[in-house]
């Protein structure tokens, strides 16, 4: 709780969609970022799309500007529309984490109040990866560009996130705060055995046993795992790799994996349930997430990390700065197949030292813990203009 010394702040955020219902990196940070502040005492009001089905808290409001299934302009203006009609008040603080959403609401937004966007990624650079024609991705980093010149202030989860922010859309390092992300340390917490997690889970107990919790796409680098966990299963036969997630790319990486001659090595489960994945990462050996660029920090690696199991990396973007203080030997040398696969046999065979469950618990608990990491957030969201 916020202590007695502390007034209660009111703050206002622009985020995307709504957690759990929509999955995703940004919306699991802006959920749980609210209801620590909420939890804290603060009033707090979210704006973002598809909130009509949901009910608001105490001091919690919710509300609903677009849905995500209309067509871009009409997105753009029911946002408009929607936060003009909001019954309006005033807060402490605004905190933007989303461009498109936030794009339509500027010129409604009261000046005198500091105005803080925290940078999840670079939006139209991720739709590139993603092969988006060039007229979708040049009009995203437009909205970006006029939604960054509004704003007093940023947060970054990784120091190279801070970087592509100061590099490719010119903001001095001086209005820049790194910040990493949190986790919920109540939720994801190591409560049960592994044997007792894969029992519920309905995996099996005697095999060495990878996970990775990836959206589908070209740059979370599934290929590559696939790829590395045929070197890796010549050394480790009884290696096998649990895929959660949901994306355009699953087909053809299950394609994949059979012309690897993985059917027993790989599962695909599809969307994992969110009262699932503490288990999952529970019964796991290790947690794996091969990225192959714009990783801006991987809050799957504090979420595994807080259940206890340790997590291998690639040095892309913001992971490295989570898992070399704990181990240097969790993050590879390189993001290609090959090195992945060393490591990943390094570490199975017992070569290499993994952290302990214990070890990995409380690195996650003194440095990540929500209750810390909103604290940090709330004191630069709160500074003054």
């Amino acid at each position: 709780m916020i202590s007695s010394a502390i007034k209660p702040a009111s703050i206002l955020c622009v985020g995307k969609e709504w957690f759990p219902t929509r999955p995703g990196g940004l919306n699991r940070y802006v959920h749980e970022f609210i209801h620590q502040l909420v939890a804290n005492g603060d009033q707090v009001e979210l704006c973002a799309a598809d909130l009509t089905a949901l009910d608001s808290q105490s001091n919690l409001t919710l509300t609903h500007l677009t849905a995500t299934q209309q067509t871009l302009p009409h997105r753009l203006w029911n946002s408009h529309r929607q936060f003009q009609q909001r019954a309006f008040i005033i807060p402490d603080a605004i905190n933007l984490h989303f461009s498109l959403y936030s794009f339509p609401v500027l010129n409604a937004l009261p000046p005198a109040i500091p105005l803080t966007f925290t940078f999840h990624g670079p939006w139209a650079a991720e739709s590139e990866q993603e092969q988006q024609n060039r007229w979708s991705i040049a009009f995203k980093y437009w909205i970006e560009q006029q939604v960054y010149q509004r704003c007093d202030r940023f947060i970054v989860l990784s120091q190279a996130f801070g970087t592509i922010l100061h590099q490719t859309y010119g903001i001095p390092w001086e209005r820049i705060h790194v910040i990493p992300g949190g986790v919920n340390t109540h939720r994801f917490q190591p409560h049960l055995s592994p044997l007792a997690a894969r029992q519920q889970l309905g995996w099996a107990s005697d095999r060495k046993i990878l996970f990775t919790p990836r959206r589908l796409v070209h740059r979370m680098g599934i290929d590559q795992l696939l790829t590395a966990l045929v070197t890796v299963k010549q050394q480790v036969p009884e290696v096998w790799l649990a895929i959660a997630g949901k994306g355009p790319l699953q087909t053809t990486l299950a394609q994949q994996a059979e012309a690897l001659g993985l059917q027993q090595h790989v599962q695909f489960l599809g969307y994992l349930p969110d009262d699932q994945l503490p288990l999952a990462y529970q019964a796991a050996d290790l947690t794996v997430v091969p990225s192959q660029s714009l990783e801006g920090f991987g809050l799957i690696l504090l979420e595994s990390l807080a259940c206890g199991t340790p997590a291998l990396c690639t040095p892309v973007g913001g992971m490295p700065e989570v898992l070399r203080p704990l181990a240097p030997d969790l993050v590879t040398t390189t993001p290609d197949a090959p090195a992945i696969a060393q490591q990943l046999i390094h570490l199975l065979t017992g070569r290499g030292t993994l952290p302990s469950r214990r070890d990995c618990r409380a690195y996650a608990c003194q440095n990540f813990d929500w209750q810390l990491i909103s604290d940090r957030v709330r004191s630069v969201l709160l500074t003054p203009k």
